[in-house]
């Protein structure tokens, strides 16, 4: 489990105590600095926790409403419970994920949704299982040609990576987190960073949004 293996109740008399929820909290106190109307958003919780064998690490989703876009802000890359982990100063993995989908681009909102809330856990897996961070200004790549939209028919196959401009970065009781947001991709865009055309903020400054929308097609 990597990392998170450490983040563990360590005894009996530990799991007596209420659970401090102070990670948890400063996420959701961020998110309200920006919607601050919206204290019960869409959230996907998760049935069956890591630690207890199920298939998906982050504790839960949270959905907010941007109006012409749905905000996903995620849940347990850090430490959203007690501080387990021995550095201070980060909390966790030191980061959370954020993805703006556009509504109108959704024939089916809700499955197009939970789509990406599939995704997230899935890039959340591999920092779970193999260590591996994610910053701004990079990309994932995955290889695959079709969309990742729920019916797959988007020319939007990948993401790069940005700070997210409304979350930035918290510094909470447990340490600090960053919020590294995903923009949707097309596989020729992707192909034009790789191959060293163009950065990532070229790109995303081309793109001119870091909203996703499924039905644009690709700037290069």
């Amino acid at each position: 489990m990597g990392l998170f293996s450490r983040f563990k109740k360590k005894d009996d008399e530990s799991n007596k105590k209420e659970v401090q929820a102070a990670g948890w909290d400063a996420i959701t106190n961020a998110c309200e600095k920006v919607y601050p109307d919206q204290k019960e958003p869409k959230h996907y919780g998760t049935i069956i926790s890591w630690d207890l064998g199920g298939n998906d690490p982050l504790e839960g989703i949270s959905v907010y409403d941007g109006g012409d876009y749905w905000h996903f802000v995620t849940y347990g890359l850090s430490e959203i419970f007690e501080k387990e982990s021995d550095n201070e100063a980060v909390s966790g993995y030191g980061m959370e994920f954020t993805f703006k989908l556009k509504k109108d681009c959704c024939e089916e909102e809700e499955a197009e949704i939970r789509c990406i809330c599939g995704i997230l856990q899935s890039i959340a897996r591999i920092t779970f299982t193999h260590g591996e961070l994610f910053k701004a200004y990079e990309t994932i790549y995955t290889g695959q040609t079709q969309g990742i939209d729920a019916n797959m028919k988007s020319d939007i196959t990948g993401f790069v990576t940005v700070p997210d401009d409304k979350l930035g970065s918290i510094d909470t009781q447990n340490g600090k987190v960053d919020f590294i947001e995903f923009i949707g991709v097309t596989n020729d865009e992707l192909m034009a960073v790789r191959n060293k055309q163009m950065n990532v903020k070229a790109l995303v400054e081309k793109i001119g949004s870091d909203v996703t929308d499924y039905s644009r097609k690709s700037v290069i």
